[in-house]
């Protein structure tokens, strides 16, 4: 389990390294909004948090570093490798698509590209740690991963964030996870998840080894096929909550997201004001919602 005692200390440990990003309260989407620019952060994404805090919480052998990733995480721990000078072999599966395996290659990183899905990838990148003695940094179920993302979260509430309710998009479960157990119930906290990769509803409704079929628009991120242990636990803890979005509204809410704050997002970090545009999660009158943005390496990203 992760505590708030153990993310203040990542954030302690960390804070040098990333950057803080900004807020922005808005009601361009016809209600007062919240937003935390999280895909501002080194990288395009707030994995940069928990790939420095795991690097920095271990004694990293000669053998390296592994991580399998959809790409964000991937570039994350290529970044914070580069930036503390030790090797790191990255596995991906093809759907990263070109925008996430270019940014990891600029980074030094080796890179595998593997045929399938981030399952496919994370089969790899454990059969390296077994042959070689890298250290494996996972994506989203370890506690120092988890403890990194939860930053974002204390980072927050240090900008006076006023919320009852805050939507965050779930893939494998490391960033609600950490604002799970950083927040520890002071407000509602809703997991917003495509119908295409639904891993945290499944495993709420039919247990912790539900695993499920991914696909859709926003699988290279939000794409894991079953849900973190961390995540599962802290969600039964607190009692946290699903809704699901359709690849269209999250398409959707991706270009209001351009138009209206010339924010450019990818589809993952589109997808929890998805939930809120489509109408999957309705608040309530007087509700203050806020909403974090997660990504911002669309697949098609056009520099």
């Amino acid at each position: 389990m992760v505590n708030p005692q153990q993310i203040s200390t990542a954030w302690d440990q960390i804070r040098p390294h990333v950057l803080r990003t900004p807020v922005v309260q808005t009601d361009v989407f016809g209600m007062p909004l919240s937003f935390k620019l999280e895909h501002m952060q080194h990288t395009g994404s707030f994995k940069a948090r928990g790939a420095m805090n795991s690097l920095l919480s271990m004694d990293v052998p000669h053998a390296g570093l592994v991580a399998a990733s959809g790409g964000n995480h991937g570039a994350a721990v290529a970044w914070a490798a580069a930036r503390l000078g030790h090797k790191a072999r990255i596995y991906v599966p093809e759907i990263a698509g070109p925008a996430k395996i270019n940014l990891i290659k600029s980074l030094g990183a080796d890179l595998v590209v593997v045929p399938g899905a981030y399952s496919n990838a994370l089969e790899q990148a454990l059969q390296y740690e077994t042959e070689t003695g890298a250290a494996q940094i996972h994506a989203f179920d370890a506690p120092a991963t988890v403890a990194g993302q939860g930053t974002v979260m204390a980072e927050w509430e240090d900008q006076d964030l006023q919320a009852d309710t805050v939507l965050i998009a779930v893939g494998g479960g490391g960033l609600i996870g950490g604002a799970m157990a950083w927040l520890e119930g002071r407000c509602k906290i809703v997991g917003v998840e495509p119908f295409n990769a639904p891993t945290l509803t499944q495993a709420l409704e039919n247990g912790p080894e539900t695993t499920v079929e991914v696909s859709g628009i926003a699988a290279n991120a939000l794409g894991a096929k079953q849900v973190g242990r961390i995540c599962y636990n802290l969600a039964q803890i607190t009692g946290t909550v699903c809704v699901n979005v359709e690849d269209d509204a999250i398409a959707k809410a991706q270009l209001m997201l351009w138009e209206n704050l010339r924010q450019l997002v990818e589809p993952a970090g589109a997808t929890a004001l998805a939930a809120l545009l489509s109408g999957a999660y309705v608040p309530q009158k007087g509700e203050r919602v806020a909403i974090l943005l997660c990504g911002a390496n669309p697949a098609d990203h056009p520099l």
